[in-house]
């Protein structure tokens, strides 16, 4: 397991992260960067992204031929961690959620009409997109056989009812993954299908509050009556609706936590250069053995995530299915970045705590991180199951 990075892989980080650099760090300080929630403004981003395609930054995920830049996973983790070192970043390059992961599941399972109808519009950067599985309970959340909503088959299509919400980018979502029960069947109940947000018989019921910072398009209840999709618009057989699901939601899941790492990191940035030159009491606060412990602690479990999430990106690229390698990366990176910047603000003090950095925006969005795409209780529920399944071969070498 040799985590050096090609040189592919190294041009690419350094390129982003001079982009970075150059091109978003200082736009963080300016209010009118922002839209009314707290992300890009629109105009401002579609600048941006036409910049990172001209530099060939553009889709890092996507094979050339379809207009990315055809990097492996590993070679992701690098690249994703440099562009979230900017809250802007991820969207700029066209990797943020959840394009990110409908453009990768759809590139393993669609079909080639498939494919050029639904996904190519998202590389292209011509619409955005949106993936409907979670409900309101009793429904399903972390449990997919809890599924509510119902398509069913008349004829040619299929007429959907039911209800979805905590939908993330629906706002603005032209393409949509859904995730429906087409039977009762404990593991091949549940089927995928694409819609199109013009298509008649759903609606979005709300744009949900939430407490942090949103993505585009924040995060939606559906309501869905009598919306019908012809059965050439569904994913892969009638039943694998659950496969999809994880095929979509492992690499996911892990560029979650690659794009977290560089939160993490940025704020390590900014309480590092503030300790550097904050005095007290006549001493450098980074010369105080309680901040270098604090300082520490931070960067040893950033970095331990750092090897959890190259570790799962590695055996994504051998062709395994890294399922508990991708828990044991999701459960310690979002617990990870939560440490970070709530160290970074307490070393920052009253100044961390406002807006005067961005130390306050990655805290309210950081809290997310254990809930989104599973919860940390889930994850390790899983990993517990693995281990009494394998006993000592939970902890094998090799692929």
């Amino acid at each position: 397991m040799d985590f050096t990075l090609s040189s592919q892989g190294e041009s690419y980080r350094r390129r982003i992260r001079e982009f970075v650099e150059a091109e978003l760090i200082g736009l963080e300080s300016d209010p009118g960067s922002y839209d009314e929630h707290e992300n890009i403004a629109e105009p401002l981003l579609q600048s941006l992204r036409a910049k990172a395609r001209a530099q060939g930054l553009w889709c890092l995920q996507m094979p050339r031929e379809r207009g990315g830049q055809g990097l492996r996973i590993s070679e992701m983790a690098a690249c994703y961690e440099e562009m979230n070192r900017s809250i802007f970043g991820p969207v700029v390059f066209n990797s943020a959620a959840p394009d990110d992961g409908n453009m990768m599941v759809l590139e393993k399972v669609a079909s080639a009409a498939q494919k050029e109808r639904w996904l190519q519009p998202i590389v292209d950067g011509k619409v955005r997109s949106s993936f409907a599985m979670t409900e309101p309970a009793p429904g399903s959340g972390s449990d997919p056989s809890m599924m509510l909503t119902r398509a069913e088959r008349q004829g040619k299509e299929w007429v959907v009812n039911g209800t979805k919400h905590f939908i993330t980018g629906a706002g603005i979502a032209a393409h949509f993954i859904l995730i429906a029960r087409t039977s009762d069947d404990s593991r091949k109940g549940l089927s995928a299908f694409m819609f199109h947000r013009d298509d008649p018989g759903w609606e979005i019921v709300r744009r949900i509050p939430i407490m942090g910072p949103e993505e585009h398009g924040g995060h939606c209840e559906l309501r869905f009556d009598g919306l019908r999709i012809p059965d050439e618009n569904r994913l892969m057989e009638v039943g694998d609706g659950l496969k999809l699901t994880q095929i979509r939601l492992g690499p996911a899941r892990l560029t979650h936590c690659m794009r977290w790492l560089g939160l993490a990191k940025r704020s390590l940035e900014i309480a590092g250069e503030y300790v550097s030159r904050r005095e007290s009491f006549g001493q450098r606060l980074a010369e105080r053995e309680g901040v270098q412990w604090l300082l520490g602690e931070a960067a040893m479990g950033i970095q331990v995530g750092r090897l959890l999430t190259m570790h799962a990106a590695w055996q994504l690229d051998q062709g395994n299915y890294a399922r508990k390698e991708v828990s044991m990366a999701k459960v310690t990176v979002s617990e990870t970045l939560h440490k970070a910047v709530d160290t970074a603000i307490q070393l920052c003090g009253a100044r961390g705590y406002s807006k005067d950095t961005r130390l306050e925006w990655i805290y309210r969005y950081a809290r997310q991180a254990r809930l989104v795409d599973g919860a940390s209780e889930v994850h390790k529920m899983v990993l517990s199951r693995n281990l009494l399944a394998e006993g000592n071969d939970f902890w094998h070498w090799g692929s």
